[in-house]
């Protein structure tokens, strides 16, 4: 059996972009619960860097008396459908107390989730599970006299009782917390809001502390409350691939405090997304056309300075085929592909028009090799063509100095769920922390690898050589 420390390095490194130091305190805080009794099952989840989900990297079963669980989870996924709590905690960085989730082994509990954090950043969260067999039924029906309809406005009862209100056709959700921050009313917009959010319980009765999607706390909002009381507070937030807007209202209405106002801007936020990738396109086709007009420039100088010699017919013959190869890749990057193309094909043709543009070069070579047959979609398989043709196209400019003797690999993998392409060359290196700020071409790399696939981007560069990886969901 793999040792739990070794297995957490693992998972962290495959899923994550934590550093070694953040490593070495998640594990640091397994060991301190491999030395305890804890009565609970204790995990670890990370939130994975590659896709919108967490991953178990440590599962603690209890000191004393009977887990919850038949095996360990350590390596699975936990999805935001199924553990909000968890989710939300990893996003936010607020504790999440008491919210049902859903196992891996399709079992309720409730969960304590607290956050692990490095210098302000959230790194990691502690989850802390119980059985909710016994009471999950009191939960799902919340009753008590703090919520009986006495003690509520019985304007705003009126409204969310009547049949047909207002309140109920807003396209927003309204939320309506009581002087001690518990969840006292609600719209049918703002349940559909967080069964989207994966909360799988009614959140009627529910702590604010719970709800946030904001990072504010009720307490927070007291205070706020006392020195700006007449002002609403609204910010943005993101949640899984959802964007809202919150607006907090401070209400002077019987037992009533805190109204909050939900309103879904996911919309807006994918036209501006749209935008910025259009901008990050056109820097992309300034920085081809300035490419090409260098290599038709060179070609020019080329006839100018052989145009009257015996070889000037078959130099001119040589200019075209440069030119054709340029052209044949800017048809690759303008030309809709089909729904489903075959990656390697893709590298590749990229490799096949790199080394036309580059006949001097004939020593250097290219390698290509995949594990299997990787077929994915037009947008992403145009993505990738971009970053590996920028890739291989810098190994052939800077690797090798003068055109001197050299190999670039190119290699795709498919494992678990995720593709990783890796492009290797054994020229010179280059130190990536400064290059990386000057390089329009990594910095088009990161961008594609960040917005277009959502992957993770590792650059490492020495005297033996550079090797660029990036990895994404299939």
């Amino acid at each position: 059996m793999i040792d739990y420390r070794i297995r957490i390095e693992q998972l962290c490194q495959r899923h994550t972009g934590l550093s070694d130091a953040d490593i070495r305190r998640i594990i640091g805080i397994a060991e301190s619960f491999e030395m305890s009794d804890a009565q609970d099952d204790v995990f670890i989840d990370v939130l994975s860097s590659i896709s919108n989900e967490a991953i178990v990297v440590y599962h603690r079963r209890p000191g004393e008396g009977q887990s919850l669980y038949k095996r360990s989870v350590t390596g699975e996924r936990a999805l935001r459908a199924n553990e909000p709590g968890a989710l939300r905690t990893l996003e936010t960085g607020m504790m999440s107390q008491g919210l049902i989730a859903n196992t891996q082994e399709e079992q309720l509990v409730r969960q304590t989730v607290y956050p692990i954090k490095s210098q302000d950043k959230v790194i990691a969260v502690v989850i802390y599970e119980k059985d909710v067999i016994d009471n999950i039924q009191a939960h799902f029906n919340v009753t008590g006299t703090q919520y009986e309809d006495s003690e509520m406005s019985s304007m705003l009862t009126a409204i969310l009782r009547f049949k047909g209100s207002i309140i109920n056709q807003l396209e927003d959700a309204v939320l309506v917390f009581d002087k001690r921050g518990f969840l006292k009313l609600k719209n049918e917009k703002a349940s559909e809001y967080y069964k989207q959010l994966g909360y799988l319980e009614d959140i009627q009765g529910l702590h604010y502390d719970n709800l946030s999607l904001d990072q504010t706390m009720f307490s927070e909002l007291m205070r706020q409350h006392t020195t700006l009381p007449c002002c609403p507070l609204t910010t943005d937030v993101k949640v899984a691939d959802r964007y809202y807007q919150v607006k907090r209202l401070f209400i002077e209405e019987q037992d009533l405090c805190v109204g909050v106002i939900l309103h879904d801007v996911t919309e807006i936020k994918h036209k501006e997304a749209e935008i910025v990738s259009k901008s990050v396109a056109i820097r992309e086709i300034h920085h081809r056309v300035k490419n090409n007009l260098q290599t038709v420039a060179s070609l020019l100088r080329i006839q100018g300075r052989q145009c009257e010699s015996p070889e000037a017919k078959k130099s001119l013959n040589d200019s075209v085929s440069r030119v054709l190869a340029i052209a044949a890749t800017h048809e690759l990057l303008s030309t809709e592909i089909e729904a489903q193309v075959d990656l390697l094909d893709v590298i590749r043709l990229i490799a096949s028009n790199i080394q036309r543009c580059f006949v001097n070069c004939s020593l250097i070579d290219i390698h290509i090799t995949a594990t299997e047959s990787i077929c994915l979609d037009s947008d992403r398989t145009v993505a990738i063509a971009l970053i590996v043709n920028e890739l291989i196209h810098n190994s052939y400019e800077h690797a090798f100095g003068d055109c001197t003797q050299g190999t670039i690999t190119v290699n795709a993998q498919l494992e678990g769920g995720l593709v990783t392409v890796i492009v290797t060359d054994d020229g010179v290196g280059f130190p990536t922390v400064e290059s990386s700020r000057k390089s329009l071409g990594l910095s088009i790399v990161r961008s594609y690898v960040k917005d277009k696939l959502k992957g993770k981007l590792t650059i490492g560069s020495n005297g033996r050589g550079t090797a660029v990886s990036f990895t994404f969901k299939k």
